[in-house]
């Protein structure tokens, strides 16, 4: 097994009435690690391999070919969730790289996260549920982490996700980071689990952009089990 993979398993949560203060940073504090949303868009636009971003205006702006929702969720150790769905907090949308950034250099870093807590980027009119219409027939990608090194990896992944770069057509619904006890946790939902030729092209598209060692394990799960076993991450299909 690759050095980026825990082995452990995880389970779905999130919690009603998660607090700003939870996911948005202080950009006040003077921390070093405070990013300039100017400088930081700048920078990015030239960095990120936009498969499907449409040629900037004559305002600057480089608008992406979908718009995309943040979500939070967290949930207190112990907590049961009863409404999975009313437990997310809607941060913001954007359709723009600029815009992007603007949301995304006020969120807190995933080890910034309290334990527990889940960002999720789902596209625009897709609720990040297992049954809405769109993921309802398809799954998702699982990676698991060891502490402390999903920041990085979650960046790449949501960059990867906004910048269209799967070549499988509209069938990436988003993208989760789960935080827990023991292990973080990236997931990649797309629309149609039973295609085996989308589904490999994901996986070996999600190995190539985050720079995977060739020994990793990813695991599948379809959504309609999920539904039947009430797990995010429990029963997988595991590939190396």
């Amino acid at each position: 097994m690759g050095n980026l993979t825990t082995g452990g398993t995880g389970t779905s949560g999130g919690g009603p009435g998660a607090s700003n203060h939870l996911f948005y940073r202080d950009t006040n504090s003077g921390s070093s690690t405070s990013l300039s949303v100017k400088n930081k868009s700048l920078s990015h636009a030239n960095l990120l391999p936009l498969a499907n971003v449409k040629a900037g205006s004559s305002s600057g702006i480089h608008p992406l070919q979908f718009t995309w929702v943040f979500w939070f969720m967290h949930r207190a150790p112990g907590q049961k969730i009863v409404n999975y769905e009313s437990a997310m907090k809607k941060i913001a949308s954007f359709s723009s790289i600029e815009n992007f950034w603007a949301v995304y250099c006020h969120l807190r870093r995933p080890h910034e996260l309290p334990t527990i807590s889940d960002y999720h980027l789902f596209k625009q009119g897709v609720r990040p549920v297992w049954e809405d219409d769109v993921n309802k027939n398809g799954g998702k990608w699982i990676v698991r982490l060891k502490k402390g090194i999903a920041s990085r990896y979650w960046e790449d992944l949501v960059l990867a996700v906004i910048g269209d770069q799967f070549d499988v057509g509209n069938d990436i619904c988003g993208a989760v980071l789960s935080i827990r006890n023991s292990e973080d946790i990236l997931s990649l939902w797309n629309s149609s689990a039973q295609d085996g030729r989308i589904n490999l092209r994901i996986r070996d598209t999600v190995k190539r952009i985050l720079n995977l060692p060739a020994d990793t394990i990813m695991e599948y799960k379809a959504h309609n089990d999920s539904m039947k076993d009430n797990s995010s991450f429990r029963n997988t299909d595991v590939y190396k």
